[in-house]
């Protein structure tokens, strides 16, 4: 059986106290970030990788369907107001499209064709990174998927929450993060699910570090999209720069990004 099948360590969950059932979930979700370290070997050796293959001009793809495919399709759609980067730079796919983030699409996960073809839609490159995310590593739309771009030569890699999984025996790097039995038999959307939004967190942000989009700790290319941004951006500049409050905001309203405001006070105001 599938360690993401196997029965819940909890049982008579509807007779539980309500502390008690908090109590139990937050005991199980401490396990997640255990399983996370153990493989953060495999986690350094894929995002090397594809950091290199993004220096000339590749792109990182997330696969996947259900609830692992809503965390592709969150991770990279945090990136370009996160770090500035084009909106198909970091790509999240889901079996069913984008109908399927908000309302279950039935048997799209089951078409082994249908990843590669979703990726298709946006062409590829031999520098690309295709990643397959699947809680049972057996889901036929992420197998396919992968299968394929390896076979074009893409760097490929996968997050799974069983062992010696299909989908792991598809990938070059494949990670295997197993949490255990969920609080719910088979409720992967529980640690399983947290396990993945961790990983997805530690890639692309090691990514975009290593990338350059990161200045000492701030994410200084960053969109501003919204008031709070435009005050976190004016905030940066402060503490970079010592200006006022008003001159900072001038300057960055002026150049467009935190990273072009400092570089500009620093070559000609400094």
């Amino acid at each position: 059986m599938k360690v993401t099948e196997s029965t819940s360590h909890y049982d008579n969950l509807e007779q539980m106290d309500l502390l008690d059932l908090l109590h139990n979930i937050n005991t199980e979700d401490k396990k997640v970030p255990l399983a996370v370290e153990k493989v953060i070997p495999n986690i350094s050796g894929l995002v090397e990788e594809i950091v290199l293959r993004m220096q000339k001009g590749g792109r990182l793809i997330y696969i996947g369907a259900g609830t692992s495919g809503r965390l592709g399709v969150l991770d990279a759609s945090e990136c370009p107001p996160t770090y500035g980067v084009p909106f198909d730079m970091v790509l999240g796919l889901i079996a069913g499209g984008d109908t399927a983030i908000r309302k279950a699409v039935e048997n799209a996960e089951d078409d082994p064709e249908q990843a590669w073809n979703d990726i298709l839609e946006y062409g590829f490159n031999a520098n690309d990174t295709v990643i397959g995310i699947a809680a049972s590593g057996t889901t036929p739309y992420v197998i396919g998927g992968v299968k394929a771009a390896r076979e074009k030569g893409l760097l490929t890699g996968s997050i799974t929450c069983n062992p010696d999984s299909p989908l792991s025996k598809e990938v070059d790097h494949p990670i295997e993060a197993v949490v255990g039995p969920e609080f719910i038999t088979g409720s992967t959307r529980m640690k399983s699910g947290t396990a993945q939004k961790l990983i997805l967190n530690m890639i692309s942000t090691t990514v975009m570090i290593k990338l350059g989009k990161v200045k000492g700790n701030k994410m200084v290319d960053m969109q501003l999209s919204n008031a709070k941004l435009m005050q976190r951006g004016i905030n940066m500049i402060m503490e970079a720069t010592g200006l006022d409050e008003a001159t900072a905001k001038g300057l960055l309203i002026s150049e467009g990004s935190v990273r072009k405001a400092t570089d500009y006070y620093y070559k000609n105001l400094n």
